[in-house]
């Protein structure tokens, strides 16, 4: 992975385009660029985590640093102050669009350009891993003629991805779509989108203000994000248009207690809410290099309360010269809620939240993020040390399964991650 740039002999134009394209082939997310006193640390990030790639000396770092903040549209004189741009054109490969951030930190400007891959948004809502059942849940909510749907999850977790492979499918001649987004990530032809500058008062608030009076039939919010925000996407949801939108939460649960918090009445999200898509992703195995593993008593006990199935023998990582560290790519697990008339009055009515959890998650229609996780375990996509990494057990199982928590306290294993180790002091 590392690599070993001739900087003495080959112009930084070329080392920054052979950098970018680089990192592009391995299917990179993000290269950073971290300016220290004794040289300019270059990272870049795959399926989630962050790699060491190149070492770029002192007496090219400011130069290098310059380039991008030109191919970018920075400012090259303004180092006191972060800056956002964006990189057109590098590279044959359309459906690709760099962002770009420059944020100054004590030894210099530390430079992060973001890889926005489009291809699993085109490539449609069959294409990003649902189930079955979930693909069948979501196809009934975006038939919907009114009502807000929420994709919910942490930052980088493909919302935005799940987002546009919906507006994809709803995007017909006779429909109205209008989105307000900052920034606009894909530009879809038939999708009038709106750029958010808030800096000249074009505000979230005022944007949906003006659109409601454009006659829209389909409201895609970039992110919900602010009280008055989720106040006028809630408001415009029940006037009879379909409102779809992000939120930076865990699950099902935490989504409608966070829309609460925000200050929208309850009697308006009781009726507004239609379904939330809640999702984080996961790194899939490496199916050349795999390795099959006993159970061990935790996991068997896991195995049993959240799917009554018995599992002695799950997969797990190894690594070949085709992945890293046993995995290549990511997938995602989902949870799914639509919500019912039960739902609609326990949010009006103000019950206690053990009550709400289990109208919500007591439902046979509803697979909860753990749940699909150890589902795609048990199917070897994935490792259960990845759900135990981006899956809270202690929130999902929720308070009453004590011989789980009894069993992750009292036997950790040595192939559950070093991460969870905080978690399971916490439990």
């Amino acid at each position: 992975m590392f690599r070993d740039f001739d900087y003495e002999n080959k112009p930084v134009v070329d080392i920054v385009n052979e950098m970018i394209v680089d990192a592009i082939n391995k299917n990179a997310s993000d290269i950073h660029f971290d300016p220290t006193e004794e040289c300019l640390n270059v990272r870049i990030r795959i399926d989630g985590e962050l790699l060491e790639y190149a070492k770029v000396p002192n007496f090219v770092k400011k130069n290098l640093l310059t380039r991008i903040k030109i191919i970018s549209g920075m400012n090259i004189t303004e180092t006191r102050l972060p800056q956002d741009g964006a990189i057109k054109n590098l590279t044959d490969k359309t459906d690709l669009d760099l962002r770009v951030s420059s944020l100054p930190i004590v030894d210099g400007e530390k430079i992060v350009i973001r890889i926005l891959n489009y291809t699993m948004s085109t490539a449609g809502l069959d294409n990003l891993g649902l189930s079955d059942k979930n693909l069948e849940k979501i196809n009934k909510l975006i038939k919907m003629p009114n009502g807000i749907i929420l994709v919910a999850g942490a930052t980088g977790s493909g919302k935005s991805t799940t987002v546009y492979a919906m507006l994809q499918i709803l995007n017909t001649v006779t429909r109205n779509i209008i989105t307000v987004e900052d920034p606009v990530e894909m530009k879809i032809t038939g999708i009038n989108q709106v750029q958010v500058m808030s800096d000249i008062g074009l505000t979230f608030g005022n944007t949906l203000r003006s659109i409601l009076r454009q006659d829209p039939d389909v409201i895609m919010i970039g992110e919900i994000r602010d009280d008055e925000t989720a106040r006028i996407a809630v408001r415009a949801s029940i006037t009879g248009h379909l409102v779809l939108s992000t939120i930076h939460t865990n699950n099902s649960l935490n989504t409608i207690e966070r829309l609460l918090d925000m200050e929208v009445e309850r009697y308006l999200l009781g009726s507004a809410l239609t379904g939330i898509i809640s999702q984080r992703l996961v790194k899939r195995l490496c199916p050349k290099c795999r390795t099959s593993r006993p159970t061990t008593e935790f996991e068997k006990i896991l195995f049993q309360k959240v799917l009554n199935q018995e599992v002695n023998e799950i997969y797990a990582p190894q690594g070949c010269s085709e992945c890293i560290r046993g995995y290549t790519g990511r997938i995602a697990l989902h949870e799914i809620l639509i919500i019912n008339e039960e739902v609609r009055d326990a949010i009006t009515n103000n019950i206690r939240k053990s009550e709400l959890r289990h109208l919500v998650y007591n439902r046979s229609d509803v697979t909860s993020l753990l749940k699909d996780g150890l589902e795609k375990v048990v199917a070897g996509t994935t490792s259960i040390d990845e759900i135990l990494r981006v899956i809270d057990v202690n929130d999902d199982i929720g308070e009453d399964e004590e011989d789980i928590k009894a069993a992750f306290m009292g036997k950790p294993t040595e192939t559950k991650p070093k991460s969870n180790e905080s978690s399971v002091e916490m439990l």
